[in-house]
């Protein structure tokens, strides 16, 4: 702990003087390989869900002959136990490691740390103001702290990069979700140098998103909301607000936790985080705060446990350890919605994947290629009996057929696409039902794929999105993709024989459905998905390998497949619907939606060679 909080205005940016980078490693480094757990499990680096622990001031555990090591101890272990189940990347210690600075204390918690040391687990700590003279900037030359925690200590870990020329300021990275983080080590009163020895740092990974971690930044404010501290201002002002690759601070020292998110010199939001148990029962007990990164949520997740009180019998946890097991409050177990993609993109920008050609979608075994690329000017209708090619060569090319009554924008061009779409282009079909409206495209009279049985397996892909409104319009039953003809038409007599041939479409709750009459089974096979949700594009999927079919969507098989073998298709030797539905021979509706890309291969393709692989 050390000074009161308070609420301060901006203050002037402190100028800055030259320094250069310090230390193994200044540059952009190798992606450096998996570190190993404890129960010999490797953390998985392209994995989209990791972990950060994070160990604020354990200050009290350390405090000449009245502290116990014993809670930081089983922290660490633990952390290495659940090092690959958890896939816990990194852990931070937030500073104020020692009550008293003593020579004595520090060597102590350095033989506690050996425990991340001997197997060269990934940590940073840092200087808080119990750690060393309080009243010094890091300039203030060699300490008991330094030749405990010094830069030597960390040298053979892979995620340290390197250290200002006093030692006393670190930077790490680690490589996670596909890409690499970096975190800054920060002493309790970096000196004007150091801030412009880490805006260098940056500089030298530009693209690479940063956590800074120091001892004081942000204390509790009005209703525990926090607010930068009279120190933690300077660095707002002198390196946080005009760096937007830092997107994430955290800080010990004050009490009680709290956090608030500031806005930086691009506009972006800057998390603040204060986390800091030292005051509970047992000195804190080295609780451990772990922030759950879920890059396919964007979302981090943050809980706090402590592991030491964990690891005892139940049945001997006192009154007041049994309070310390998890703490579930609003200010320490929550989550933070982060569009990590958008949040970064200032500095390290997606580029969307480019359109695909031709030769690249023309996998063994297609039978059927269309896209919707023709250069047509966006939302202009698609002409009546325009005829969109097969580009697979095998000549089944589609025509448009608008239903009577129907206006021509019922079926236009689009521009919209899938971020994994070959083509960067589609089809937004503007149906409906009762009565049937809209249009949709049919396949030509003699096309080869009209009396194709299947009997070897089959794929069946597309891009799809629902509009926003799908579901409070009454579109339920339509099809993506339908084979016309009922069951009836291809002798079929089981199930309901007036259902379509085969179709690929959406229920009333808007699931996903494949429902076919196959060539060995007398009556209907029908997969089933889940509800899709509504304005975001999706891949889906059906593979029949010869004998079962499989539905995917976004290349992940779901659960309600048939086991029941079903082989091949049933055909009246009558065209494929794409965007229409059909019953007993009337279509009934016209799909409500857009559609990208659509393929069928006479095969069962593997994930990896799907449209959107």
């Amino acid at each position: 702990m050390g000074e009161t909080p308070s609420r301060r205005t901006f203050l002037a940016g402190a100028g800055l003087v030259g320094a250069g980078l310090v230390g193994a490693g200044a540059g952009i480094g190798a992606l450096s390989p998996a570190p190993a757990s404890a129960s010999g499990g490797k953390v998985d680096l392209e994995r989209l869900r990791f972990t950060l622990a994070v160990i604020p001031d354990t200050q009290y555990l350390f405090d000449q002959d009245r502290g116990d090591a014993a809670p930081l101890t089983a922290t660490l272990r633990w952390i290495q136990d659940r090092q690959a189940d958890e896939n816990i990347v990194f852990t931070a210690h937030l500073g104020d490691i020692v009550e008293n600075a003593l020579a004595s204390e520090l060597a102590a918690a350095g033989e506690v740390f050996e425990i991340f040391d001997k197997r060269r687990t990934p940590y940073s700590v840092l200087a808080g103001n119990h750690d060393i003279n309080p009243n010094t900037t890091d300039q203030r030359g060699p300490s008991p702290y330094l030749d405990v925690f010094g830069p030597a200590r960390f040298r053979r870990l892979t995620t340290y990069r390197g250290a200002t020329p006093d030692g006393y300021n670190t930077y790490h990275v680690f490589q996670a979700a596909g890409r690499e983080w970096l975190v800054f080590a920060l002493d309790w009163r970096p000196s004007d140098a150091t801030l412009a020895w880490a805006k260098n740092v940056l500089k030298a990974h530009p693209r690479t998103p940063a956590i800074l971690t120091t001892h004081d930044l942000a204390a509790p404010g009005d209703a525990g909301v926090a607010a930068m501290s009279a120190h933690g201002q300077r660095l707002w002002d002198g390196l946080i607000k005009d760096s937007d690759q830092i997107f994430l601070t955290l800080n010990g020292h004050y009490w009680p936790p709290a956090r608030t998110v500031l806005r930086n010199a691009a506009g972006h939001d800057v998390h603040v985080h204060i986390t800091n148990y030292q005051d509970r029962y047992y000195g804190g007990g080295a609780m451990v705060r772990l922030y759950h990164f879920d890059l396919a949520r964007n979302t981090i997740d943050v809980e706090t446990v402590s592991p030491w009180v964990l690891g005892q019998a139940p049945e001997k946890r006192n009154e007041l350890e049994q309070r310390e097991i998890e703490l579930t409050d609003p200010t320490n177990r929550f989550s933070l919605g982060i569009d990590f993609a958008e949040r970064f993109a200032g500095f390290a920008p997606v580029a969307p994947r480019p359109p695909r050609g031709l030769a690249a979608m023309l996998t063994k075994g297609t039978v059927a290629y269309w896209r919707f690329d023709q250069g047509r000017a966006d939302g202009t209708p698609v002409p009546e009996g325009f005829r969109v090619l097969d580009l697979s060569g095998k000549g089944n090319h589609l025509e448009r057929v608008t239903i009577a009554g129907s206006a021509p924008e019922t079926l236009r061009w689009s521009v919209e696409h899938d971020g994994d779409q070959p083509a960067h282009a589609s089809l937004f079909f503007d149906g409906g039902k009762k009565p049937a409206r809209g249009a949709y495209l049919r396949t030509i009279d003699g096309a080869p794929i009209n009396d194709a049985t299947f009997a070897n397996g089959y794929t069946i892909e597309a891009f799809v999105k629902l509009p926003a409104d799908v579901r409070g319009t009454n579109h339920a039953w339509m099809s993506i993709l339908s084979r016309f003809g009922a069951g009836a038409d291809a002798g079929k007599t089981g199930g309901d024989p007036a259902e379509p041939i085969a179709t690929l479409g959406m229920s009333d709750g808007m699931a996903l459905q494949w429902a076919v009459f196959p060539l060995t089974v007398d009556g209907m096979s029908t997969n089933w998905g889940h509800e899709m949700r509504a304005d975001e594009w999706f891949h889906v999927a059906v593979v029949n390998d010869g004998r079962v079919t499989t539905l995917y969507v976004d290349g992940a098989e779901l659960l309600r497949n048939p086991s029941t073998p079903a082989k091949g298709l049933a055909t009246s030797h009558e065209p494929w619907f794409l965007g229409a539905y059909h019953y007993d021979r009337i279509v009934e509706s016209a799909f409500y939606g857009w559609i990208g890309d659509v393929r069928i291969a006479d095969r069962a393709l593997p994930v990896d060679k799907f449209m959107r692989a």
